[in-house]
């Protein structure tokens, strides 16, 4: 019986030393770069500013660790080093394939004079941002990002239809508002009620716009009860109520 025992405990000493030996060589990542290569890298993205060769060359220096050491959380630090890279998703399929999906940055309009706001309200600045075209200009303290981009949300409602186009949105340090229309034209909204202010130039425009005044060089909608318009041609001049005593 005690011999019986002894191989028995001999048997499990042997086998558990078998088993130990290779996970304890997984766990220290002594074996794994060898014994499990990563052999497949698959890819999910869009490819609108980040190109695969950029993927695969910025995870291709962590791929020797193997399948077992191979550190996620340093795949995704790796890749989002590169600019336009939002957000990344990595995953280790058994036995031979890490899985990734990268999510780019999606431009929503530019901030200041380098930097760009992306469609998640986050600022991130890229090398060759102004090349972009099409993105609107907005600018303000760094600290009412979210406000400028509110506002700018909120008039592209208010112009809808109008047949005029926002293309720069401007808060001052004193919190005063300016917007650039497509056709150069400025227009001064004030610090207070400047929606109300926008709406009610709005409602008008369609009459003025029938005029043969062409383009406006300047709207100043700072009035209680009225706006004043400089047109592109000092000679032609519309009619618009102003206010003697222009508001904040």
């Amino acid at each position: 019986m005690k011999g019986g025992v002894l191989l028995k405990l001999l048997a499990w000493g042997i086998a558990l030393t078998l088993i130990g030996l290779p996970v304890a060589g997984v766990l220290t990542g002594r074996f794994a770069a060898h014994s499990w290569p990563i052999r497949q890298l698959q890819v999910s993205a869009e490819y609108a500013y980040v190109s695969a060769e950029q993927i695969r060359a910025a995870v291709a220096p962590k791929l020797d660790a193997g399948f077992f050491a191979l550190d996620l959380d340093d795949v995704r630090a790796a890749l989002l080093g590169l600019p336009w890279v939002a957000r990344v998703d990595a995953r280790k399929r058994w036995p031979d394939t890490l899985e990734l999906t990268v999510y780019e940055q999606l431009p929503y309009a530019r901030w200041g004079e380098k930097q760009l706001i992306s469609r998640a309200g986050t600022l991130f600045t890229v090398a060759g941002a102004d090349q972009l075209q099409g993105l609107p200009q907005l600018s303000g303290p760094d600290d009412q990002l979210a406000d400028v981009v509110a506002f700018h949300t909120r008039c592209l409602r208010q112009f809808s239809g109008s047949g005029l186009a926002v293309t720069e949105v401007a808060l001052s340090s004193r919190g005063a508002w300016r917007l650039t229309l497509a056709s150069g034209t400025t227009v001064e909204l004030g610090r207070e009620a400047a929606e109300q202010r926008l709406g009610r130039f709005l409602d008008v425009w369609p009459r003025l716009a029938s005029g043969s005044n062409g383009v406006p060089a300047s709207i100043d909608l700072r009035y209680e009860n009225g706006f004043a318009v400089r047109w592109a041609d000092a000679a032609a001049r519309a009619p618009a109520a102003t206010s003697m005593q222009p508001g904040a």
